[in-house]
């Protein structure tokens, strides 16, 4: 059984899931008779605009939680045993141009979209297109079913529909591979992205878009099918990815990021040098890697969580192995010591 942190009480946000990043909502006070209706609006209002019939209306319950990432959003659900379905009318009221990727984290439920149909049970990972047709059904097994929810807008033109569309209805690998890195990093975010800021969430959104994208490009087999350019970006985001995934790691080097993607440290160089100013800051591998981690550092010296910590223990947490080094880094990228950065923080808070 996959564990993440059980919804709460909307009084004051989502307490278990943490602080006011997450938004919460539960039917819990709301009268018997109307729950199903509240969580009809509910969820046509975060996801889409769908029917729903529940096997028990007058013992129905819902809860649910909403974190924004970045351009991205993860929303989870935790219900009892219901159907729904989206028609050509429902599209037409409200269509979020999105993939959702769901993956369950209890219970079980079944989906059908695009010709396909898929049984889902604890762990399952599946994706849908917000513009087309869709039934589904949950409780398979007579109890509730909890779902982490990923919405990816389709404006970011990462992934199109001739990759998306043969998983449709398909149970996708989140056991091995890449899909178990999305359906790890998905439960991480979940339990500890309350505990991060702004920038670190923005992040956390491009890694999010990065592994998905990557995650369901690799199973739907359309790898070989892109021309050249197109590979070149799909492993580049896999490389960003991977890289944002092991900041902590002091091995993290630009040899290892080629032997972990089987292509030579030249290949990985001339990827960077031709292709990586269209994916973002034009950088050379370890500048990206050292860039990365310098944020994931920033972020720390001024969180309420890591001031018991010495910089030097910040610096290691995120690959650093040189104090000396680290302390020369950030003040070649920010123009003030990490010592410095972290008292003018601390003179800031106290004054508020």
């Amino acid at each position: 059984m996959l564990n993440v942190p059980a919804l709460s009480s909307p009084a004051g946000g989502i307490e278990r899931w943490g602080i006011s990043v997450w938004q919460g909502v539960t039917a819990a006070e709301v009268p018997a008779h109307d729950r199903l209706d509240w969580f009809v609006e509910t969820v046509s209002s975060a996801l889409m605009p769908s029917k729903f019939t529940a096997h028990k209306p007058a013992a129905f319950e819902a809860e649910g939680a909403f974190l924004e990432f970045g351009s991205v959003q993860l929303s989870r659900f935790s219900y009892s045993p219901l159907r729904s379905r989206r028609t050509p009318a429902l599209i037409r009221r409200g269509d979020p141009e999105q993939y959702q990727l769901g993956l369950v984290t209890r219970g079980s439920a079944w989906y059908a979209q695009g010709g396909g149909e898929a049984e889902l049970h604890g762990g399952d990972m599946l994706v849908w297109d917000t513009s087309l047709p869709y039934e589904s059904g949950s409780g398979l097994d007579g109890k509730g079913v909890e779902v982490l929810v990923l919405h990816m807008p389709k404006e970011h033109k990462l992934l199109g529909s001739q990759q998306v569309w043969p998983l449709l209805g398909r149970c996708l690998d989140s056991r091995t591979g890449i899909g178990a890195v999305l359906s790890q990093f998905l439960l991480s975010v979940a339990a500890n992205g309350s505990h991060c800021g702004p920038q670190e969430l923005s992040s956390l959104g491009h890694v999010a878009m990065e592994l998905a994208t990557s995650c369901l490009v690799q199973q739907s087999g359309a790898e070989a099918e892109l021309p050249e350019l197109a590979r070149a970006h799909v492993l580049l985001r896999q490389i960003y990815a991977y890289i944002g995934q092991n900041l902590a790691d002091p091995g993290l080097t630009p040899r290892a990021i080629a032997e972990r993607h089987h292509i030579s440290l030249r290949s990985l160089y001339t990827l960077f040098r031709d292709h990586a100013e269209d994916h973002g800051q034009g950088e050379g591998v370890a500048a990206v890697i050292r860039r990365h981690r310098l944020e994931r550092c920033r972020a720390d010296l001024v969180s309420p969580h890591m001031r018991r910590h010495p910089v030097h223990v910040i610096a290691a947490r995120w690959g650093f192995t040189n104090a000396s080094t680290f302390s020369r880094s950030f003040r070649a990228a920010y123009a003030i010591t990490p010592q410095d950065y972290r008292f003018q923080s601390e003179r800031v808070d106290s004054h508020d």
